[in-house]
């Protein structure tokens, strides 16, 4: 017989209880599929991840339900289908009162050859089901018309020990599916929870094999991880384990490269990285990758001058080539790669901020991704010299000036320069930026004063 443990909360006389943790319409609708599957005849709980984070009160995405019912049981209870690539593994996901729910045959699964999918599956007791998945905390079902947990792994005990551990042998279970490997640091890192002993030995030991695995994959749950509550932890689970260096290695180069002592007390590069990542919490997942990059050219750039001063020349121009290249490599939208490296480059540009003109100064500050610039400029500051005079100066700059200063409709456009006599091209994009720095500095207000310096520019070109 299952262990079960009742949920320890006060109830009201309505039977529609929600489930803890999800607010609005979802809960109950969850709660009718299990309903209908229930009056025709077959056991169906809520599985997974939403009783994990049920237990834990946080908040969860959505609701999985696994059940002893047939994918064409399934179907046929439930006609509106919106998925069924995965009904050869006993999944599919349904519509129901407007909203999608996945629903899961309790299965058994064997033969991972691909360390990703099972060569074959079949149908089992809810007992088997929870025993084939990968961590005990995601073992649990609940019965949302008894009102009970259904713990068959120990999961209950583990949540309160605030352990990541796999369910039987971690071994088999990593080598089962090899993306568990990230999964494991992502959870410790969502969840604050420490990976228990063994499991832990299993994945430092299959790390070096997790590189069959798919990059889409892969950075899916890097992102996942470094974008938790505790990306440091993230960090440093994935630099102890080995994940990085088989998917990153080029954090570990930063490892023991000396910075200047008098703008970098806290060490090498690597430490200053991995201080800056505890400076985060949910970071925005361009600024935790622009974290994790900024410096990664440390090591190619890194000189002594004649005066015995450490240098990284060009070092911000050079890493964010390198940031590309890593990014690609593991299959980064384009969007993403471009933000990324924006912040890499410009990283070191914040010092110029004081002796800026105006125009450059505004241009600077209008840039899309000034934002996490600012931010990534703050934390890189807070873990070196910890001096912020200007992190607080953008600040002050970008209170004095508005957002249509910053960045002003032209007023005037390459239609104007062509009816003043200058063809398209290198000339007319000369003119163009000239005027717009002019416009930036104030140096003319309307479009009369701008039009009678344009002919002045161009004038001065074809003279």
């Amino acid at each position: 017989m299952p262990s079960t443990w009742v949920i320890p909360i006060k109830r009201k006389k309505s039977r529609e209880q929600p489930f803890l943790g999800l607010t609005g319409p979802q809960s109950k609708n969850a709660r009718s599929i299990v309903q209908r599957l229930t009056k025709a005849g077959h056991l169906a709980y809520f599985a997974g991840g939403c009783v994990r984070d049920h237990l834990l009160q946080r908040e969860a995405k959505d609701i999985d339900i696994a059940t002893n019912a047939s994918p064409d049981q399934v179907q046929k209870l439930f006609p509106k289908v919106s998925d069924l690539q995965g009904k050869a593994f006993g999944v599919i996901r349904i519509q129901h009162q407007g909203e999608s729910f996945e629903i899961a045959m309790f299965r058994q699964e064997s033969g991972y050859q691909d360390g990703r999918r099972p060569d074959h599956v079949e149908p089992a007791t809810p007992e088997k089901d929870a025993e084939r998945r990968d961590f005990t905390i995601n073992g649990l079902f609940y019965d949302p018309l008894q009102e009970k947990v259904l713990n068959y792994v120990g999961g209950i005990a583990d949540l309160k020990k605030k352990w990541i551990r796999g369910i039987g042998d971690p071994v088999m279970r990593f080598t089962e599916d090899k993306l568990r490997l990230f999964r494991a640091v992502r959870f410790a890192a969502q969840l604050d929870f420490e990976i228990e002993t063994e499991t832990w030995k299993a994945l430092c030991n299959l790390a070096p094999s997790s590189g069959q695995l798919a990059c889409e994959r892969v950075r899916d749950e890097l992102v996942k991880a470094l974008c938790s509550p505790q990306p440091l932890k993230a960090f440093d689970l994935l630099d102890f384990s080995g994940l990085f260096d088989v998917w990153i290695p080029e954090i570990s180069l930063m490892k023991g490269v000396e910075q200047p002592p008098q703008f970098h007390p806290e060490g090498d590069v690597h430490q200053h990285v991995r201080l800056m990542f505890s400076h985060l919490s949910n970071p925005d997942p361009v600024l935790a990758l622009g974290v994790l990059f900024h410096d990664i050219a440390k090591p190619d750039t890194f000189k002594v001058d004649p005066t015995g001063r450490i240098r990284f020349n060009e070092h911000e121009h050079v890493g964010a080539r390198k940031t590309e290249k890593i990014m690609k490599r593991l299959r980064f939208s384009n969007e993403m790669i471009k933000d990324v490296c924006t912040l890499v480059a410009n990283h070191m540009a914040f010092k110029d901020v004081p002796h800026m003109r105006l125009s450059t100064l505004k241009k600077f500050l209008a840039r899309p991704t000034m934002d996490l610039e600012l931010e990534l400029h703050r934390i890189d500051c807070s873990s070196s010299h910890r001096l912020l005079d200007i992190y607080e100066l953008v600040l002050e700059k970008r209170g004095e000036l508005s957002q249509e200063e910053l960045k002003p409709v032209p007023l005037v456009n390459g239609n104007d320069l062509i009816e003043l006599g200058l063809a398209p091209g290198k000339l007319m994009g000369q003119v163009l930026n000239t005027l717009m720095d002019e416009q930036l500095e104030g140096k003319f207000k309307d479009r009369e004063q701008a039009l009678r310096r344009a002919k002045a520019l161009i004038n001065g070109l074809v003279e």
